[in-house]
C-alpha cells in the first residue's frame, strides 16, 4: 500500500508540473500558448468516450501550458490552419478522415517539423494511404474482448516511461496489427499475451512505441477504448509524455527503433 501511495503522488506531480512550458495564468490568452489540434472524426466505429477524452486532453493542457482544439470538421486541414499547431492528434478516428487534398495538407505539416500524436483506433483509420499508416507505425487488424492484462515497459530511460512501473496491470481493448511496427519505431511499452486470451503478435508485442517520420515526431498508444482510461493517472501521465514529445514541448526525442 506504501508503495502505492508514492505511485500515485509521483504521477501526479507529473501531470502538473513535467511540461517545460510555462503553466497558462488567468490572464495569459490561451492563444498566446502552444496549441495541439484533437482530430477526431469517425467513419467507421464511433467511441462514446471521445468526449470523455477531449476533456482529458483538454485538461491536461490547461495544467501543463498548452491549449486544445478539439473538432471532427476535416475543412480544418489547411495549410494555413494547421500552421497554428504543434501537434495533430487523432483521436479515437476510425474510416477513411480526410481527402486527397486534406492528405497532402497533413503530409506538408509532418514534412515541415509537425507532431502527430495516435490514439487507440488512430491505427483503424485512413487503410488506403500508406504514408498514414507509416506514420502511426501500423495499422489494427483485430481485437479480442476487452480484459485486464500486463503492460510491459520496454524502455525505462525515456520521460514517456519514466513514470510508469515495470509491470502496468489494466483494462482495455488490446489491439493485435496487421504487421509488426518494432523494426520502424522505438517501442515503449508491450502487452503480455501470457495474462490475457486473444494476442497474436507474440511474446513482445508492441503497444505503445515513437519514431521520428519524414521530418516530423510521431507518438502511438493502442490503448484508450474506454471512457474510464481518461481518469485514470497512469494512463494520463503516458498520454501527457506523448503528447510533450510529439509537439516538442520537452527537448527528449525519440530514440532509434531497438531492432
Amino acid at each position: 500500500m506504501k508503495r502505492a501511495a508514492t505511485l500515485l503522488v509521483v504521477i501526479s506531480i507529473a501531470l502538473t508540473s513535467c511540461s517545460h512550458a510555462a503553466k497558462p495564468s488567468a490572464t495569459v490568452s490561451t492563444r498566446s500558448l502552444p496549441s495541439i489540434l484533437v482530430f477526431t472524426r469517425t467513419r467507421g466505429f464511433h467511441h462514446s468516450s471521445i468526449p470523455a477524452a477531449i476533456a482529458a486532453i483538454k485538461q491536461l493542457g490547461q495544467r501543463n501550458g498548452f491549449a486544445v482544439d478539439a473538432s471532427a470538421d476535416p475543412s480544418l486541414f489547411t495549410d494555413a490552419r494547421l500552421a497554428r499547431y504543434r501537434a495533430v492528434a487523432f483521436l479515437l478516428t476510425t474510416g477513411d478522415v480526410l481527402d486527397d487534398e486534406q492528405q497532402a495538407v497533413f503530409q506538408r505539416y509532418i514534412e515541415h517539423g509537425g507532431g502527430f500524436v495516435g490514439v487507440h483506433s488512430a491505427s483503424d483509420t485512413e487503410y488506403g494511404w500508406p504514408w498514414y499508416g507509416e506514420l502511426v507505425g501500423a495499422f489494427f487488424k483485430n481485437h479480442p474482448k476487452i480484459q485486464r492484462a500486463t503492460v510491459l515497459v520496454r524502455d525505462r530511460t525515456l520521460a514517456a516511461t519514466a513514470a510508469l512501473p515495470e509491470r502496468w496491470v489494466r483494462t482495455d481493448e488490446w489491439y493485435n496489427f496487421r504487421t509488426d511496427p518494432t523494426p520502424h519505431v522505438h517501442v515503449l511499452l508491450t502487452v503480455d499475451e501470457a495474462t490475457y486470451t486473444g494476442g497474436t503478435m507474440g511474446a513482445a508485442h508492441p503497444i505503445a512505441w515513437c519514431h521520428d517520420f519524414d521530418g516530423g515526431r510521431a507518438w502511438y498508444t493502442a490503448m484508450g477504448h474506454a471512457s474510464s482510461a481518461y481518469s485514470e493517472p497512469m494512463f494520463l501521465s503516458h498520454l501527457l509524455r506523448g503528447i510533450l514529445y510529439a509537439s516538442k514541448l520537452e527537448s527528449t526525442g525519440c530514440p532509434p527503433p531497438q531492432v
